[in-house]
């Protein structure tokens, strides 16, 4: 498929679901992408933890591919750019802050010299093909977040990337109402709109709230030792609690490479300039238990993070009774489970335990209904796109557009086609938009038989029978059965017996052609193990049989 004197649209992921975001434009007859996202793993894939889009579609057309305009640098927007980029081969644009984490992460892939990098300053612009592009700041929970406006000879673009309102964000200058009105103004075709919050009927807050309510709590937890966790991109909660610090008379303590790094990077842009001096993990342990404050990683529960390893008593940070957590972020959905185990072993210590229900300590970084609502008003397109949430999502923005006044909306997915001009928006097909997953070393198809075999594994465990056979059919030695994953502990003994007596059995009963056929010999002896299994455990195993010639 190649664009005509067209304006297309088409999500190859983040539409349908909340992660994973990479968007194209398709215009006289080129591409434009924009993110480059992945989105970690759930137990539906056991040992994996990354899952991409699946970006054959654009690959096949690598030649018609003008360059990736990355919004902003959460993970689910650049996440896949050192797997992919150097693949497509094409420049990549970033405003600085995005840029640098980009590069490092290029960097740590021995990209660096593969893959053109483009810095864009903050409010610049760029243009590539058909396509002119502005980045238009707006509040986000990252620095940085940007909108982008995308003129094509077929209509402009208000692309919002992830944002919401905020009177007081703490780090960088968001777009105005003015601003965005004339923007208004002039005309837009679609608006391409985040839809993550858009069942919640309040604005998502202010970071300058947070901030009060951060500094109230604290100041309440005189004599403790203090544990902040939160999302390590957020600079401004960063910044924040470089001032709680400060205010409180504590000595500010990071454990968590990915807070090393963000706060790394976010000086080197211009942000966190009066960041205070930070404390080694020995010296904060030497300090008296209330003049340290300690950020760390690991508020979504993650094993490997510093707060499980604190929870553990595996970190060089110890917390005792009468310490205190502090959960300055939600939980992303999936992650319940553990975060309530890191809590329970913090509770177990006898940690005071504080989320967003004891106080003003976090606010979502995307738009409630009131403020969608607004962005209507002003920007007042023609066209409503919702992307960036799951069907349910997508469907609620398209009628809260529709009841605000916005005449056309379409609920799009992964891989549809959309002609946004002219006379859109109307679906003109359907492309392949899978997911991929990084298993150890190897970029897999998600629907591959590789994962359904580990769910199946993982379900029923795995029984492998050994054994040789003559030309003719005839056993030639012992059965050896080993059965790993089956609830069997104390009648694994009774259970290999049976089922050696079952195969031999089995195979006995094997006249003519069949026993002399080893595909039908080794198809034999999988189905007699497998209900033996089943009779003993319930389960259905994996079962794997390996023949010899005797």
């Amino acid at each position: 498929m190649k664009p005509g004197k067209e304006l297309l649209f088409l999500a190859l992921g983040g539409s349908g679901e909340i992660g994973m975001n990479v968007n194209l434009y398709g215009c006289n007859g080129k591409w434009l992408m924009v993110d480059l996202g992945m989105t970690f793993a759930d137990p539906y894939y056991p040992g994996v933890d990354l899952v991409f889009a699946d970006l054959s579609f654009i690959e096949d057309r690598r030649e018609d591919l003008l360059g990736v305009v990355l919004t902003h640098a959460h993970e689910d927007h650049i996440g896949a750019v050192p797997y992919f980029a150097q693949d497509l081969g094409v420049p990549l644009y970033a405003t600085p802050f995005t840029a640098r984490l980009v590069a490092e992460k290029l960097a740590e892939a021995g990209l660096s010299k593969d893959v053109t990098l483009n810095v864009v300053p903050n409010d610049g612009s760029l243009s590539i093909g058909p396509f002119d592009i502005r980045y238009v700041p707006l509040a986000h929970s990252i620095a940085e977040g940007n909108a982008l406006v995308i003129e094509t000879p077929h209509g402009r673009v208000f692309h919002t990337g992830d944002w919401k309102l905020d009177d007081e964000p703490l780090i960088g200058v968001p777009a105005t109402e003015g601003e965005l009105t004339a923007l208004g103004d002039e005309g837009v075709l679609a608006l391409v709109c985040d839809s993550t919050n858009v069942f919640n009927p309040k604005p998502s807050g202010s970071e300058g709230a947070v901030r009060d309510g951060l500094m109230e709590m604290v100041k309440g937890l005189k004599g403790k030792r203090v544990v902040v966790t939160t999302f390590a991109s957020n600079v401004a909660r960063l910044q924040t609690l470089a001032e709680v610090a400060v205010a409180t008379g504590r000595q500010l303590c990071v454990a968590g490479r990915s807070l090393d790094r963000i706060i790394g990077v976010a000086q080197a842009s211009g942000y966190l300039k009066n960041f205070p001096d930070i404390v080694r993990m020995d010296d904060a342990m030497d300090l008296p238990r209330g003049e340290v404050l300690v950020l760390a990683t690991g508020g979504q529960g993650e094993a490997r993070a510093a707060l499980a390893r604190i929870a553990s008593d595996s970190h060089p940070i110890r917390l005792e009774k009468g310490d205190a957590v502090v959960f300055s972020s939600r939980q992303i959905p999936g992650n319940e489970l553990a975060i309530g185990r890191i809590q329970n072993q913090l509770a177990a210590k006898g940690v005071e335990i504080l989320t967003d229900r004891q106080g003003m300590i976090h606010v979502s970084g995307h738009p409630g209904r009131p403020e969608l609502e607004a962005l209507y008003s002003w920007i007042r397109p023609e066209i409503l796109v919702p992307v960036h949430g799951e069907m349910r999502h997508m469907a609620e923005q398209a009628r809260l557009g529709k009841a605000s006044g916005i005449k056309r909306t379409i609920v799009q997915k992964n891989g549809d086609v959309v002609r946004l001009a002219p006379d859109g928006p109307a679906k003109l097909a359907e492309v392949r938009a899978g997911r991929l997953v990084l298993d150890g070393d190897i970029i897999a198809p998600a629907d591959g038989g590789a994962m359904g075999q580990r769910r199946k594994l993982a379900e029923s465990g795995v029984v492998v029978a050994a054994l040789a056979v003559s030309p003719v059919g005839k056993l030639k030695s012992a059965i050896e059965i080993a059965a790993v994953g089956l609830p069997l502990e104390e009648d694994m003994e009774e259970f290999v017996a049976e089922a050696q007596g079952d195969v031999a059995k089995a195979l006995g009963t094997l006249k003519g052609e069949k026993a002399r056929d080893r595909a039908a010999i080794a198809e034999t002896v999988r189905l007699t193990v497998r209900r033996a299994a089943q009779r003993w455990s319930g389960k259905k195993p994996v079962v794997q049989v390996m023949l010899r010639e005797g």
